[in-house]
């Protein structure tokens, strides 16, 4: 899930599926949709793994940083290559509205390990620490 703020200033949750490419993350996605304008306006973002175990068996996920919208068509056209080898779905030949690459400020994950929580935080520049509860 892609956490933006609306204009309003309220948060949005949107459906979001990020993908690495060439040693970026990148929050891509469908032309028009309010997500990209709410980051257009407010380049702020909280990305969340979808947990559906309350006991946190997978674990679970959060990362915070900016975007920057990256008008280059030759990398456009290279990502729709990529993923269109590595999935099937066909973007080649496409403009990309928005093309939203992710500079990350921090990250947490959240793991149950003997019936506590292992909380590990990051931030650049600074070592992972764990918080346990």
């Amino acid at each position: 899930m892609l956490g933006t703020l609306r204009s309003d200033g309220f948060p949005r949750i949107s459906p979001m599926e990020p993908r690495f490419f060439e040693d970026q993350l990148w929050l891509i996605g469908m032309p028009n949709t309010t997500k990209f304008y709410d980051l257009a306006r407010d380049p702020r973002f909280c990305l969340h793994t979808a947990t559906v175990d309350t006991h946190l068996a997978d674990g679970d996920a959060k990362l915070f940083g900016v975007v920057q919208d990256v008008q280059d068509k030759a990398l456009h056209q290279r990502f729709a290559e990529a993923l269109f080898e590595e999935t099937g779905f066909d973007l080649r030949g496409r403009e990309f509205g928005h093309f939203y690459a992710a500079d990350l400020t921090s990250a947490s994950a959240v793991e149950s390990v003997d019936d506590r929580l292992e909380i590990t935080i990051w931030k650049p520049g600074e070592p992972e620490r764990v918080v346990r509860k």
